[in-house]
């Protein structure tokens, strides 16, 4: 029945103004406006459909990872996103840690989490090597 249908994703935030500048200008990424409903955020990322930021008024933050973006080096990215204001989430609980940089190396892909200006999770994760 949705075989066929072109599937996309969405989430909300707080605040759209904010979100538009973390992710267009923090982030560099594309960001579109979407023109027949104002407020509406398109995030475009390379090799699949928008993502739908929406604004929400009584916003809660995802308690789960909600983008991941895959990237060759994890801490060359981290260095530069932290260059560019972001702050990586350090995890010092007895059975997950990360480095001081925030990230995770025991175990599993090579990743680091941050949060965008909503409170949502996000994350850059070391793509196989081919």
């Amino acid at each position: 029945m949705l075989k066929e249908s072109k599937a996309f994703s969405g989430f909300s935030v707080n605040d759209i103004a904010k979100a538009k500048e973390f992710y267009g200008k923090t982030l560099g990424l594309e960001v579109k406006e979407d023109t027949s409903m104002p407020g509406i955020l398109h995030l475009e990322i390379l090799g699949g459909n928008p993502i739908v930021i929406y604004p929400k008024p009584n916003h809660q933050p995802a308690t789960f990872t909600i983008l991941n973006f895959p990237v060759p080096d994890v801490e060359k990215a981290v260095d530069e996103l932290t260059a560019h204001g972001v702050k990586f989430i350090v995890y010092n609980e007895e059975n997950f840690k990360t480095n001081q940089k925030g990230i995770f190396t025991a175990g599993g892909p090579i990743i680091a989490w941050f949060n965008d200006p909503a409170g949502n999770i996000l994350s850059v994760i070391e793509a196989a090597k081919s």
